[in-house]
């Protein structure tokens, strides 16, 4: 979601998966992949369709869609190929070209980045994608799962300003670029690359997600690619080892903790010394208290469920349930997947497929007619503070693809908070939530029983900024 046309109303924007999409790891060829706008009054301003040589899937097309420039008008920025078209239906490239190869992968040919405007559609700026695919076989593999595995972020690198971050990999070799956008093009900030002289612990150490947030305090942010973290100049900060990953959660998981938490699972128990779940320092990796495990741990969840314990508790696939400080407090909840702040206390609730519980069993809302995505994760098309008070919303497609439904709580409150969206962690997880396997979003400070204030927001309106 952004505000496209500058009308203070936020504008949907909506990836379209063919039905044939494929994982990486999968051959076959797949439909395209289009783009679409729509105002909140479902009127749709415009369609990208990114083309033949775009492949669909949950790790192909990571779209960024955040104000760049400062002018009130959010711009959308994703890769794009020979025989993209733009909300004008304008080509890029050669409209002719296509790269795809016996298999259905995509392994040759230019690849592009391209921001768009947010109002039509309308192709700006086209350039040279990086991170660069080079040797397929660099990044794992040579038939194509590893070199096509993509994530992007928005992050204020200088403490001021949004800037654009494209990623490449994470099971071996590991790529960042970060990008400003200045109105007219985009100028590289910096390259990380985990082949680069001193960079070799940074191999390997990426998940199916990443996160952002000032996680040192320096006014700056950083990116958390997992089980590494990136800081806001381009350099490594740390890398802890603890190796892949598919979910992630990074706030302020124990107020009583210094700083920000992450608590993530793991794939690699076999290589990791068997961790399949840690609770992090986010400062500086550190583990907290960890679950152990022999398997592949696939998902994790974080959210104060109950004024028991202070802090979020914690879970993952086949673990207990843990306070924030490693108690075990009891049976985990069958979900794993999403937590939705709804009805009127500070503790969260558990969103899982199209039904938002309360811990304990109650069931707070059903959306009949709805279904949720990416399989098993049973994830909604978006979760976000979209209209204020604090409260999120949740929007699901509806069981034939034809209607968003967005959904919002009825329920009164007596917590007054400053909107979500400008906390700048809950912000900058709204841009990343859809990139890969959706995870939610979490704020820079504490909400749950016992929450001190929340602190004020220290925005400053651009000169463009009217609403």
């Amino acid at each position: 979601m952004g505000d496209l046309d500058g009308d203070g109303q936020y504008e949907i924007i909506l990836k379209w998966d063919p039905s044939n999409s494929k994982d990486n790891s999968q051959k076959g060829y797949t439909g395209n992949v289009y783009l679409d706008a729509y105002k909140m009054n479902g009127t749709r301003l415009w369609r990208i369709d990114l083309g033949r040589n775009i492949r669909a899937g949950a790790h192909y097309t990571q779209f960024m869609v955040y104000d760049l420039d400062g002018d009130g008008k959010a711009e959308i920025a994703c890769k794009t190929a020979d025989g993209s078209r733009d909300g004008f239906g304008t080509v890029i490239g050669n409209p002719n070209a296509d790269y795809r190869n016996s298999s259905g992968y995509i392994l040759s040919g230019p690849e592009y980045l391209t921001v768009f405007q947010g109002l039509t559609g309308k192709a700006l700026y086209t350039t040279n994608y990086e991170p660069a695919r080079g040797n397929v076989s660099d990044w794992g593999d040579s038939y194509g799962n590893r070199v096509d595995r993509f994530l992007a972020c928005i992050a204020y690198l200088d403490g001021e300003h949004p800037s654009l971050v494209m990623c490449r990999g994470y099971y071996t070799r590991t790529v960042l670029t970060a990008y400003d956008w200045d109105g007219l093009r985009l100028i590289k900030r910096w390259t990380f690359d985990s082949n680069s002289w001193g960079n070799s612990g940074y191999a390997g150490q990426g998940n199916h997600n990443l996160s952002v947030a000032d996680i040192d305090g320096d006014g700056m942010d950083e990116i958390v690619y997992g089980a590494c973290t990136i800081d806001h100049n381009g350099k490594g900060l740390y890398t802890t080892g603890l190796q892949h990953g598919d979910a992630m959660h990074l706030g302020d998981l124990n107020p009583n903790h210094p700083g920000l938490e992450i608590w993530s699972s793991f794939e690699s128990t076999k290589t990791n010394g068997g961790v399949g779940a840690a609770m992090r320092d986010a400062k500086t990796g550190r583990i907290l208290f960890q679950y152990n495990a022999s398997r592949d741990v696939g998902r994790a969840c974080s959210a104060d469920l109950t004024a028991s314990y202070p802090g979020e508790e914690v879970w993952a696939s086949g673990s207990p349930l843990y306070s924030s400080t490693g108690q075990i407090t009891g049976t985990a909840p069958s979900q794993v997947n999403f937590a939705i702040w709804w009805d009127g206390d500070e503790l969260r609730e558990l969103l899982d497929g199209t039904t938002i519980t309360k811990y304990g069993g109650t069931t707070l809302l059903r959306a009949d007619g709805c279904e949720s995505n990416n399989g098993t994760k049973a994830t909604p098309c978006l979760q976000a503070d979209l209209f204020g008070d604090w409260r999120e919303e949740v929007v699901l497609r509806t069981s034939d693809s034809r209607y968003l439904n967005i959904y919002t709580t009825t329920d009164l409150t007596t917590r007054r908070i400053h909107t979500l969206m400008h906390d700048p962690v809950y912000r900058m997880g709204i841009a990343w939530q859809n990139v890969a396997y959706n995870q939610p979003p979490h704020t820079s400070f504490f909400i749950g029983h016992g929450m001190s204030e929340p602190p004020i927001p220290a925005i400053r309106l651009t000169s463009a900024s009217t609403h």
